[in-house]
């Protein structure tokens, strides 16, 4: 399966496109921001080592308010 994001400029852009999957019967799935995230094996796998590491102690922990500030800066 091959997965398309499109990305629109406004709602009429977005209703035209639908409007064409559905001529054509097209079997799709909307996700808005803040829907699913999907993840590769190396990303499931990435974030269960650091899991691991910050449960064996090697390595620590940051204050909510002291990366909320690191994202302020970026």
């Amino acid at each position: 399966m091959t997965t398309l994001t499109f990305n629109f400029h406004n709602e009429q852009e977005e209703k035209v496109l639908l409007a064409f999957l559905d001529s054509l019967n097209y079997d799709y799935q909307r996700i808005d921001e803040g829907g699913a995230i999907n993840l590769s094996k190396e990303d499931v796998e990435g974030l269960l080592q650091t899991k691991r590491d910050f449960l064996d102690g090697k390595t620590t922990s940051r204050s909510w308010e002291e990366i909320k500030r690191d994202l302020k800066r970026a």
